[in-house]
């Protein structure tokens, strides 16, 4: 059965292409489910509905959690509420960017 840290660290390991900053640290994933059968649910967002990566990191999270041991289906469903804001960096992803906390 996976658990929710292996879960977390996929995530942590999945970067966005363009800021090199995980898809966890950017404060993207809304939630997480692991169901009882292995299947996985996670909401997320992007930083800005006209993001031209709308698909690609969506996909990448989708394919990469389904590479680890024991899990099942993955959907990844895009949400826009609420919206994705600055203060949903992690402070590691804020220092790499360079904003202050």
């Amino acid at each position: 059965m996976i658990t929710k840290e292996q879960l977390i660290e996929k995530l942590k390991e999945i970067l966005d292409p363009e800021l090199h900053i995980s898809v966890w640290d950017l404060g993207l994933i809304y939630k997480t489910d692991i169901k009882d059968n292995g299947d996985v649910f996670i909401e997320m967002t992007l930083t800005t509905p006209g993001c031209p990566l709308m698909t690609t990191i969506p996909l990448s999270v989708k394919n990469e959690i389904s590479k680890i041991e024991g899990v099942g289906e993955v959907d990844v469903k895009l949400v826009w509420d609420p919206p994705w804001k600055p203060e949903m960096l992690s402070d590691e992803a804020k220092k790499r960017l360079g904003i202050e906390t």
